[in-house]
């Protein structure tokens, strides 16, 4: 042999060597320092001595020495031979060396039930309050002859003088009032009293008329005096203010009702902020606001809600939130800009309590009347109503909610997964949950299912536990189907052959499949009323998916098999949750749908069905914003229940799935 030849050989021997040296060091990491075969033995006999743990297939950190039911959901313990306290086998698990916990930086958190507050930041500007602005206008026609104030921004009082008008109209009507004034002398000596009480009309007539020109009690008691018409007259303020807005100039020619000045009260103002719709859950009527202005950094400033528009603008994707402020000193001047801040304390599902505001009474058009007892408001008279018609809770009547930590949660489209700890394991054991997640508050998520108070999740290193399990080729936040494809919900791609998953369906008993059948009736049922566009029917089907599926006895399943239908038994309960909160039949099909019918189709090729008749899967390519989607059909006709009656034939058959009744492999 030749050096060459000896060279390569050595070459690949090498690269052999340092292949397999590698892949050692990555199973340490993830597993731990192997056993020595004396160390495995001394395990397997020991374990062999440890007594049966009975533990929770839907919460599976409880393990109990004996047999009983669940204290959290109330299902039956399940037998779980210890295996260093691991637990059932899942394809979301990942069983960690605490060495490499530890190089991994691993730190979890407990699952509480607690209230949180949460802070909504919002900017805005100060501006005028529109039930304050005043308009001086002319209550007669005529020419504008002299203006006393001539220029924006003078403050004025009410009864201060602002114009002076020459007007014709108001001379005739003096002149009308004087000559009723001289007709009433003049038949005061008359013996007839229609003809007194007709002059005395008159008199009360052309007054009125005075008095609708604008002329007041003591204009109208000077002209008496004086006995001479005057062809002009003085403009009055009828409001206390600041001048924001001159309309005319002097010699101006004016008509009736023609504004002459605008004056606004600033001793209140709004101030007008910008909320995002991801913050409006926790925006109520009469929460009060704390603001700091660019003008005095420091000084806070208070104020509460007293409109939120119903209007999102769509540009900014925000709504407008108003609030009345008090501005006795004049400080706050419109336009300035601000920024601000709501503290708002969360109960469970998304409510908000305000401690300060319980047991009071609230008007609905001005909040900033708050009374310890009914009444009517002092300002606008409309009766006061309870502060629970206003959006708020009672402390007593909020329940905490469950709650993890934001960082413990890896979001990808609609999914979130968090990475729960096995506390009863030997070795740091985390397996991956799908969860349904409720609002953010703050640094918190709450959580409206698949998370149990007492539970730990991971708050840091979840990422590196994911890219492990990606490692491995089991399901994970970014590969939820696991294998080295994914897509599609197939879970019986997780054992990487048609012939793996024809053996699940083997070792799935007959009775297990017989309690399937009202899951699938169920799901039917939900399709086609979503088929049919028939909301009611759907919502319904989907509790009687949920009862269907509670019905099953996963006791009946071992192993793996188990794990898996746990998986799928949390994912379609997460989905269920949506379902049932959804308020129209878009709500339905954009955030529940997709995800249901992927899981039903998993569970049709994971475990078959014993029905009567055949089971098909349909594809819709306009489906899910075009992107395609599938659902399972119990007839080969095809009813879309993606846009219902709108494209209710859109759709082609991929898939038949014939029923195992009478099949060889049921047993």
């Amino acid at each position: 042999m030749d050096n060459n030849s000896k060279n390569r050989r050595r070459a690949v021997v090498i690269l052999v060597m340092i292949a397999l040296g590698t892949g050692w060091l990555a199973s340490s990491i993830l597993q731990g320092p192997r056993n020595s075969p004396k160390s495995s033995s001394e395990h397997a006999h020991g374990s062999e001595k440890q007594p049966k743990i009975w533990t929770c297939a839907m919460h599976p950190h409880i393990q109990l020495p004996k047999p009983g039911k669940c204290p959290l959901c109330g299902m039956a313990l399940i037998p779980l031979a210890s295996h260093d306290g691991e637990g059932m086998p899942s394809v979301r698990r990942l069983v960690m060396s605490p060495d490499a916990a530890k190089l991994a930086e691993i730190q979890t958190a407990e699952v509480e039930r607690k209230f949180v507050s949460t802070e909504i930041r919002m900017v805005g500007k100060v501006e005028y309050d529109e039930t304050k602005i005043a308009y001086i206008t002319a209550w007669a026609g005529g020419r504008i002859d002299r203006l006393y104030i001539d220029q924006t921004g003078v403050p004025v009082r009410k009864g201060d003088h602002l114009a002076y008008l020459y007007s014709p109209e108001l001379l005739a009507a003096q002149e009308e009032y004087l000559q009723s004034l001289e007709g009433a002398e003049n038949v005061k000596a008359s013996h007839l009293d229609i003809i007194k009480s007709t002059s005395q009309d008159t008199i009360k007539n052309s007054r009125e008329k005075l008095k609708l020109l604008g002329v007041t009690d003591e204009q109208i008691a000077e002209l008496e005096k004086q006995k001479v018409p005057s062809d002009h007259m003085t403009i009055y303020a009828t409001a206390t203010g600041i001048v924001v807005n001159r309309e005319v100039q002097e010699g101006t020619y004016v008509q009736t009702g023609s504004r002459i000045y605008s004056i606004v009260d600033l001793s209140e103002v709004w101030v007008k902020l910008d909320a995002y719709e991801k913050d409006l859950e926790w925006l109520r009527y009469g929460q009060d606001v704390e603001f700091e202005a660019e003008a005095y950094p420091g000084e806070i400033f208070h104020g509460r809600i007293s409109f939120i528009a119903p209007i999102l603008d769509e540009t900014t994707r925000t709504v407008k939130v108003r609030v009345n402020v008090k501005n006795e000193a004049g400080q706050l001047k419109p336009g300035m800009f601000v920024r601000s801040i709501v503290r708002a304390q969360v109960a469970g599902l998304g409510r908000v309590m305000a401690p300060d505001l319980e047991g009071k009474w609230m008007c609905p058009m001005h909040p900033e009347i708050i009374q310890e007892e009914s009444g009517a408001c002092p300002i606008c008279e409309m009766p006061l109503v309870p502060t629970e018609k206003m959006g708020y809770i009672k402390i007593d009547e909020g329940e905490a909610p469950i709650v993890i930590p934001a960082s413990a949660v890896l979001k990808t489209g609609k999914r979130a997964v968090v990475y729960v700890q096995n506390q009863q394991a030997s070795k740091p054991t985390f397996e991956g949950r799908e969860i349904v997640l409720g609002p953010r508050a703050g640094n918190h998520y709450l959580v409206k299912s698949g998370l149990a108070e007492g539970e730990r999740v991971v708050v840091n290193g979840n990422f590196k536990i994911d890219s492990a399990l990606q490692i491995q080729a089991k399901p994970s936040m970014m590969n939820p189907e696991g294998g080295a494809g994914g897509g599609g919900h197939d879970m019986s791609k997780m054992d990487g052959s048609r012939d793996a998953k024809q053996s699940d369906q083997e070792m799935a008993p007959e009775e297990f499949l017989e309690q399937l059948s009202p899951v699938y009736e169920a799901y039917f049922e939900y399709q086609t009323a979503l088929a049919m566009d028939d909301f009611e029917k759907a919502k319904a089907a989907l509790g009687a998916i949920k009862e269907a599926f509670g019905g099953v006895d996963m006791n009946l399943l071992e192993d793996q098999l188990h794990a898996k239908w746990m998986d799928l038994d949390q994912r379609i309960n997460n989905s269920i949750v949506l379902g049932l909160e959804a308020q129209t039949i878009e709500d339905i099909r954009t955030d529940v749908l997709e995800d249901m019918s992927g899981e039903l189709i998993s569970l049709e090729r994971t475990f078959g069905h014993v029905g009567a008749g055949d089971h098909y899967k349909v594809f819709c390519p306009m489906a899910s914003a075009a992107k395609g989607a599938a659902w399972l059909q119990s007839n080969d006709q095809i009813m879309n229940p993606f846009f219902g009656k709108e494209m209710q034939t859109c759709g082609t058959l991929q898939d038949k799935f014939a029923s195992r009744r009478g099949s060889a492999h049921v047993h």
